[in-house]
């Protein structure tokens, strides 16, 4: 490249060639010169010692001068690129005739494709006329565009264009496909562009002394060109419509204060909202329709009805690459691989499989079809890590090859890496017009299973929403600026807003997915701008559509809650999703014979025998005759909670004003590991008596607390009367407690408790005395102590039956004990399934209870049960059965293998309290346990049990629902309400909330609600969910903060309170709602 095309900023930084050059200057311009440089090198240096002369630290210099370059080494690699990409294009045809025999991928398309032309004609017309296109621009943005940016804001009233230059770099096509053979009324094209161009534009804000502006843009990418309707008159094309079929490829130089825009972090983003500001207009399903006649409708063409619908099957992989490597790659290790799948602007992530090279997803999506030929789909596989995700290939589908087969069933080599496959599915769904067919799809669906929530569509809907009239005005008779809300069931869309009319014209278009559109309704809400107030609403059934012609109905309709003559018109279409009867969703296809797979006797594919990623069959295991649990496989306790009484609680009843004393309604609630008690209310007494007993297995973690909160029951809101805390590890080394704990946040009262850590044991003759002590007990909610405490592990099953259908089962197993049951999860098709999952049970009596394990498909067809009395596992050495046990109503080979292990739960009562007549002659017989005093218990020790200070910070209180759904296989957090916050200046705050699931350092768990306005009790019932397996989810840390929503200059404080949650305290599968005390952040 010429030096003199070089940027002079870049190229003439360097003080000795400048010092070069001085001789020929006159004597003025070298004085300036010298004085110039010496400017700079005191420009650098003032920094440094401003730092030192304010007292900063080195460390702020050293942090500004890492941002200094990264921005420096960020806005080079652009400058270097834009260049590249300019002497590209300038000499394209001598480095394709130099390389043509070197890198295929350096080619342009015309040389690629032999129906990609290349069109040197355009681009000679574009370079002529380019000089005039940037007068054109300038006028554009002088006359139109700066106008209307001044008109739009207070603040941009002295904004203007300072400078506007395209540059003389014009666009380029560099090649065109023309596809004349799929309708005859259209011509479509495909343009490759490419621009990297020179262009520079400098707008400046007067008012507040700020330059920014562009200075070199390079944009690449295919655009559509569809002229339709062709007519038989001038201009013979009826319109022209452009858009993107997939995201073009953006880089943008910056120049004055959006220079800020090329750190490191920041250009990603900028260059991110932009592109997605160009695909909300021009990247499908977005389209730019430009009528050259009259009478034309345009809305067909802008928002035309989909050409299909593709279900894609996610089902495997098989021989990724391992990334997940020990030793810096000497030990080669597995990886944790996901699936992001892409259809123009629809994207899809499927779950990650850890520890796995041959993953099995079984997920499915539905992805709606714009244009075919065209649209391609992406696969791109990834391992999941907790800083930075490693590629692991990519593989590409023409969805035009999948219209024409109808089912692709195959699998998929991926690109860029150096092995691995993915298996697909493709089912092309046409798009019919007519409902005879609505009742086979619907049945037909009934039987897909796969791992993802949606349930299959049976059609679409598409919503084209054109205009209304006559809306009700604002108050003070103002022109509303209204908007349209598209909902059906759990999915909503909105339109644009119309801005001071009450005849809007929209023009947008919705698609929707039904799952049954005999159920399901349209509802349409007419708002302003401001979401609150409602111009007008409309609720169609659906099954009002089934009954028209073509499934159609394009019309006016009435709006209701609206004005008398409120109306608005749209068009709804509905069609039926068709897989035709030769290509019925079966099992998939086997993964073909290659060198990169095998396929082991009988034709049975590697996903059903040990064959390894190589082809090669492993030689099968020998059966295992025992289990291999978790190390920490029966190392939970059993914590015992008896609330006796309590003291000297606050009236909270008062009569007349508080003038005369009543009473108080006493309850209470105890939370621990997320499972919350409640006690029953006691009538008008301040010092009630419970007498209840409570019983919980609890993991042995650091940190984990039982809360008990008092509360006065009351018709409306019940009443506070006090709190306290105490920490499991305090009561695990006590192992047994029994005092009176004083109640927080109240003026008076107190709780007795009795806590007690069990100890687990397996001697059988201290069975018997325990279940003679708990038979002499008895408490007021009726609950009779536990004896022993059983775990299970659910290791495998063997030599399970068909189903009726001759396929093999997704066998699941239920363990039930006394009316508790627990589900292992689905395996794949198998019959021999593994599970590895562990399960507890509180035993009231180990001698008459029995434990059943009933395995079925999918929780519906039996595959065998089996019953096993607990008497057996107390006959077995050390209370522990492990083994291979037959299973009832299966076949004679079907068996399990499971561990079944009891532990006595030991209890100083039962020795402490003994019988008169039970105690022995030897006196030394009451020492084997001894007698519990309670002489550790002073007051001046009691600071572990009694937490009075953890709440000195409490700012108010969040209420949460915290779980996990295994139908869905996600965890969700449901924000309902806060209440009590702490008031952030005179006017109380404006508080959302904001959380983040550690540990996470992209901040994509990052979540945050919607902000209430002056609101100290704000409701805000959002969910969110995550697509976290249940082990993931256990290993997460909810970190979140209520805050105020403050202005950039404000001095209110932002932070109103903190709250951080272990999910591995929760019983997440059961899901818990409680309220959390909120701490303020201290120093």
């Amino acid at each position: 490249m010429p030096a003199a095309d070089a940027e002079p900023g870049i190229m003439s930084g360097d003080t000795v060639a400048a010092a070069s050059a001085l001789p020929n200057q006159p004597p003025s311009e070298r004085a300036v010169s010298v004085l110039w440089s010496f400017g700079k090198c005191l420009g650098a240096l003032l920094p440094v010692y401003l730092a030192g002369y304010y007292g900063f630290s080195i460390s702020v210099v050293l942090f500004g001068l890492m941002i200094y370059m990264g921005w420096k080494h960020s806005r080079l690699e652009k400058v270097i690129r834009l260049k590249s990409a300019m002497y590209l294009l300038e000499n394209e045809r001598e480095l394709t005739t130099e390389k043509v025999f070197r890198a295929k991928r350096d080619l342009p398309p015309w040389v690629n494709f032999p129906d990609v032309e290349k069109v040197e004609w355009l681009n000679k017309i574009l370079q002529q006329a380019w000089p005039f296109v940037g007068q054109y621009m300038e006028k554009l943005l002088v006359e139109t565009i700066a106008p209307a940016i001044r008109a739009s804001s207070i603040h941009l009233q002295t904004l203007s264009f300072t400078k506007v230059n395209i540059g003389d770099k014009a666009l380029k096509v560099v090649g065109v496909k023309a596809h004349t053979e799929h309708d005859k009324r259209q011509v479509m094209l495909d343009l490759y562009l490419s621009y990297a161009g020179d262009v520079e534009v400098n707008v400046e804000i007067k008012k507040y002394f700020c330059k920014a502006g562009v200075k070199g843009i390079q944009l690449h990418g295919k655009l559509r060109v569809i002229l339709e309707p062709l007519i038989g008159d001038v201009p013979l094309v009826g319109a022209i419509t452009m858009f993107f079929i997939r995201r073009p490829k953006l880089d943008i130089n910056w120049t004055g204060l959006t220079n800020l825009l090329d750190i490191p972090g920041l250009n990603a983003m900028s260059d991110t909202m932009i592109m997605d500001a160009i695909a909300s207009h021009l990247v499908l399903p977005n389209r730019l329709t430009i009528p050259l006649v009259a009478d034309l409708h345009v809305a067909q063409l802008r928002s035309p009805l989909p050409r299909g619908v593709v279900r894609i099957h996610l089902l495997e992989a098989e021989d990724l690459t391992a990334k997940d490597t020990v030793i810096k790659g000497l030990i080669d290790g597995k990886s944790d691989p996901y699936a992001v799948l892409r259809v123009g602007t629809q994207i899809f992530t499927s779950h990650h499989v850890d520890s796995n090279l041959n993953p099995q997803w079984r997920e499915m999506y539905e992805v709606i079809v714009h244009e075919v030929p065209g649209q391609e789909l992406e696969v791109e596989v990834f391992d999941k890590d907790p800083d930075q995700d490693d590629f692991l290939g990519r593989a590409k589908v023409d969805l035009d090859i999948v219209k024409k087969a109808r089912v692709v069933d195959d699998w998929f080599n991926l690109r860029d890496v150096p092995s691995g496959s993915v298996h697909l599915r493709l089912e092309w769904l046409s798009l019919l017009s007519s409902a005879d067919r609505l009742s086979e799809v619907i049945q037909k669906n009934e039987n897909l299973t796969s791992k993802t929530a949606e349930p299959p569509s049976a059609a679409i809907l598409a919503v084209y929403i054109d205009q209304a009239h006559q809306l009700p005005m604002r108050k003070g008779n103002k022109d509303p600026s209204p908007m349209v809300q598209v909902s059906i069931q759990d999915s909503t869309k909105e339109s644009k807003t119309c801005y001071g009319t009450n005849s809007p014209v929209w023009e947008d278009a919705f698609t929707f997915f039904i799952q049954d559109p005999r159920k399901q309704d349209i509802d349409i809400q007419v708002k302003d701008d401001d979401r609150a107030l409602s111009l007008g609403s409309l609720t169609i059934p659906l099954t009002r559509i089934l009954a028209t012609p073509e499934l159609t109905m394009d019309q006016w309709f009435q709006l209701e809650n609206s004005g008398s003559a409120s109306r608005i018109y749209a068009k709804i279409v509905l069609r039926i999703l068709w897989l035709s009867d030769d290509a019925t969703p079966t099992t998939p296809s086997p993964r073909p014979l290659s060198s990169g797979s095998g396929i082991g006797q009988g034709g049975i594919t590697s996903e059903l025998n040990p064959a390894g990623p190589g082809g090669l069959a492993k030689p099968q295991p020998a059966q295992p005759q025992h289990t291999t649990p978790d190390p920490e496989f029966s190392t939970e306790g059993v914590l015992r909670v008896h609330l006796v009484e309590a003291q000297n609680l606050i009236a909270k009843d008062n009569f007349m004003g508080g003038m005369v004393k009543g009473k108080s309604d006493p309850y209470v609630k105890i939370r621990v590991a997320g499972i919350t008690f409640r006690s029953h209310t006691i009538k008008e007494n301040l010092n009630p008596t419970w007498n209840e007993l409570y019983e919980v297995i609890l993991t042995q973690l650091p940190g984990q607390e039982i809360q008990f909160e008092l509360f006065d029951k009351d018709i409306d809101q019940d009443d506070f009367l006090g709190r306290f805390k105490l920490n499991l590890r305090d009561i695990i080394s006590a192992q047994f407690i029994d005092t009176w704990y004083t109640l927080n946040d109240v003026k008076s009262g107190r709780v007795h408790l009795v806590l007690e850590w069990l100890p687990r044991v397996t001697d059988l003759p201290r069975l018997e005395q325990i279940l003679q002590y708990q038979s002499q007990q008895s408490y007021q909610n009726k609950v009779v102590p536990s004896a022993a405490v059983l775990f299970v592990y659910v290791e495998r099953a063997h030599g399970l039956p068909l189903k009726k259908s001759g396929k093999e089962p997704k066998a699941g197993a239920e363990i039930i004990l006394k009316g508790i049951s627990h589900k292992t999860k689905i395996c794949e098709r198998s019959t021999s399934p593994r599970w590895d999952e562990a399960f507890h049970f509180l035993v009231r009596d180990p001698r008459d209870e029995t434990l059943t394990v009933k395995l079925s498909h999918s929780w519906g067809q039996a595959l065998g049960s089996l019953t096993l009395p607990l008497r057996e596992v107390l006959a077995e050495p050390g209370l522990v059965l492990d083994r291979w046990l037959s299973l009832d109503g299966a076949l004679p080979e079907s068996q399990i293998l499971l561990r079944a292990t009891l532990k006595i739960l030991d209890t100083q009562q039962a020795v402490c309290r003994r019988a008169p007549g039970e105690a022995g002659n030897d006196a030394s017989e009451e020492d084997v346990i001894p007698r519990w005093v309670p002489s550790h218990l002073d007051i001046r020790h009691r600071g572990g049990f009694s937490i009075a200070s953890d709440n000195a910070n409490a700012v108010g209180q969040v209420k949460l629902t915290v779980g996990y759904s295994t139908e869905e296989s996600r965890l969700f957090i449901t924000v309902h309400s806060c209440r009590a916050l702490a008031a952030c200046s005179k006017d109380g705050a404006d508080p959302y909330v904001t959380f983040i699931l550690l540990p996470d350092k992209k901040a994509t768990t990052k979540r945050r609600t919607a902000t209430k306005k002056r609101d100290l009790n704000p409701e805000f019932n959002e969910r969110f969910d995550f697509d976290f397996s249940l082990e993931e989810s256990l290993q997460r840390r909810l970190d979140l903060s209520v805050k105020n929503n403050v202005s950039f200059m404000s001095r209110e404080r932002e932070l109103i309170g903190k709250l951080q949650l272990d999910l591995d305290q929760i019983d997440l599968t059961a899901g818990v709602t409680q309220w959390y005390d909120l701490v303020a952040e201290t120093n």
